[in-house]
């Protein structure tokens, strides 16, 4: 069992290095991989940089290159639904584009169903289980994120809220789950929350990142546990 840690950026990526035993890292499409163990869970690890195609390019690499079984996105969000506060983490049930004509998955490749892309049932409950051993800063919910390129706007913030009703919003995860589901691959994301409607803004991503994503780490290292004594 191989476990892909995908993270968008450098900082949501740093608390997971210290943690890798062995690690080797391999160069590819100008990313860099590490790859070694995390608690005796054999892991590949990286940050994609932003964006829905650099994280795209990351998680197929990770499953044709690496061979990874599983892959966790694990970073950072913008808080869309008004009850979650910085800090708070959510971990996906469903993820979908923002940003994109629902036809284009639906009549086109991958063919879906519907637009929203299901994050690994056993996964979930698993999480649960890792949730409910640790004691994280804030609370951890479940359930719909959304991804598209931009910051959002008050303006922005409300047609997605009336259209998709998410509790996060992100620049990469549907892309990952996307391509996790063209290649039959299970996925879950872990998203803490850096920024709300209250707080808004690039400042408070900034200031608030790296202890975000050292709790959305935490949870999960928690899971590559579970994942280790149940898969």
């Amino acid at each position: 069992m191989k476990i892909g840690i995908l993270c968008a950026g450098d900082e949501e990526l740093a608390p997971f290095l210290p943690l890798i035993s062995n690690c080797k890292i391999t160069e590819k499409a100008m990313l860099k991989f590490h790859a070694g163990q995390i608690d005796s869970v054999e892991v590949v690890a990286l940050f994609s940089g932003v964006c829905k195609v650099n994280a795209a390019i990351a998680a197929q690499l990770l499953i044709d290159v690496f061979c990874v079984d599983i892959i966790i996105n694990s970073g950072t969000a913008g808080g869309m639904e008004p009850e979650l506060e910085i800090f708070d983490t959510v971990i996906s049930t469903e993820v979908c584009y923002h940003d994109v004509a629902p036809d284009i998955l639906t009549e086109f490749h991958p063919w879906m169903n519907s637009v929203f892309f299901v994050a690994d049932p056993k996964l979930i409950d698993m999480s649960k289980s890792a949730v409910d051993k640790l004691s994280t800063s804030g609370k951890v919910v479940w359930g719909r994120m959304v991804t598209g390129e931009s910051f959002i706007t008050d303006e922005s913030r409300q047609k997605i809220n009336d259209e998709f009703a998410p509790l996060t919003v992100d620049m990469e995860t549907a892309s990952i789950a996307h391509v996790c589901y063209a290649n039959d691959i299970p996925f879950i994301a872990i998203r803490c929350v850096t920024d709300t409607e209250k707080h808004s803004g690039v400042d408070n991503f900034d200031g608030n990142c790296a202890k975000a994503s050292s709790i959305a780490k935490d949870i999960t290292v928690a899971l590559l546990r579970e994942i280790k004594k149940s898969w």
